[in-house]
């Protein structure tokens, strides 16, 4: 991962068109993201097209991103985060093929085109191979090709990344992080993390939004004993006239609330806007727009 990081900082400041490949919740648009900062186009927007089911008019008004900067006042032209290329359909291929300009990023006629990052959990090259993608669209893309490991290959990194993703959920729910008790901490190394990096930041805003390691791991299927001095639980409710609650059930219930209470906090951050918060949040705007509706706030409106 440091490797990857230097990488970054070296071709960030150039134009080069750039393929994230890795598996499903590896922190691809992360490092987009990253790359996008450290870029020279750092000042334009940052926009994010999902290839799934997308048209050919609609990868076009996408790709006008210099217009799109001129009518929000914005001078410089952003970067266009393509995510999950592999599911461009062939005529889309072709589209976009005609559109890019030649040179890789190089050249007076990139400096009013976006700078194109494309993601994928497939393997692009072995699908050219089978004729699945377009060969010659899959080497205008790929200038350079960064790879991110799973979770699973680099588990000295998931006490760091759990340490941040604690303090960061603290922070925004206005609480103290939580420290991990050593049996927890080895609980969540020896976790495999199919959902990588985005599974374990669902654990820890699970962890900082109940209070409870063992609660926030249940989901896991991770059966840990904690010594008792040790266990951080919240002081227990007043006891219920009717019914019980399951541990599953309080777990979830708090975890709705805590969404809540982020989604309400990155709304009024942003003016309601939703673009932005959805921006803010790290999940598209089909999403929030789904989570409002779940949430009740889908009165709310937007400046």
């Amino acid at each position: 991962m440091r490797e990857l990081e230097q990488t970054i900082a070296d071709i960030a400041p150039t134009n080069i068109r750039v393929l994230l490949a890795g598996e499903s919740g590896t922190g691809k648009e992360v490092l987009a993201l990253e790359i996008h900062r450290l870029s020279q186009r750092k000042a334009g927007a940052f926009q994010k097209c999902s290839c799934a089911a997308l048209t050919t008019e609609e990868l076009r008004s996408h790709l006008k991103l210099d217009d799109a900067a001129k009518a929000n006042g914005d001078t410089e032209v952003g970067t266009l985060l393509l995510d999950e290329i592999s599911h461009l359909d062939p005529d889309c291929q072709r589209r976009l093929l005609t559109l890019l300009p030649e040179g890789n990023g190089v050249g007076a006629a990139q400096d009013t085109f976006p700078r194109l990052i494309a993601t994928t959990v497939r393997d692009l090259s072995a699908e050219v191979r089978r004729g699945e993608f377009l060969a010659e669209l899959y080497y205008r893309l790929n200038g350079v090709t960064l790879r991110l490991p799973p979770l699973h290959e680099r588990k000295e990194d998931i006490p760091l990344l759990a340490d941040f993703f604690l303090k960061k959920y603290a922070s925004l729910f206005g609480r103290p992080a939580p420290s991990l008790d050593p049996a927890v901490l080895d609980s969540l190394v020896g976790h495999p993390w199919p959902g990588n990096v985005r599974e374990l930041e669902n654990v820890a805003r699970k962890m900082v939004a109940l209070g409870n390691s063992q609660l926030a791991l249940m989901d896991l299927g991770q059966a840990v004993l904690i010594p008792l001095e040790a266990r951080h639980v919240p002081k227990a409710a007043a006891p219920r006239k009717h019914g019980t609650t399951s541990l599953k059930e309080a777990s979830r219930e708090a975890c709705r609330r805590a969404e809540r209470e982020l989604i309400v906090e990155s709304l009024e951050r942003n003016r309601w806007n939703r673009t932005r918060a959805a921006r803010d949040l790290q999940i598209s705007y089909k999403a929030l727009l789904y989570k409002l509706k779940q949430l009740g706030l889908t009165g709310s409106k937007e400046s």
